[in-house]
């Protein structure tokens, strides 16, 4: 079904099929690091512009 759907496509629909394949690709990325984030990490940034740069909230 896919060779199919390949074969039929005209020049203009690669550049759709493309643009549509990176979008997906960031989304997924962005979806995986959002869920990796470590929740303490969120937490200092979040506090960052309320306490002073100096003081370390959150280690690496």
């Amino acid at each position: 079904m896919f060779k199919q759907f390949i074969h039929n496509i005209n020049g203009d629909q690669v550049y759709l099929i493309t643009s549509l394949g990176i979008f997906m690709l960031f989304f997924i990325v962005v979806t995986v690091m959002l869920i990796r984030i470590r929740k303490n990490y969120t937490d200092y940034m979040s506090d960052m512009p309320l306490h002073d740069s100096k003081q370390k909230y959150f280690e690496l």
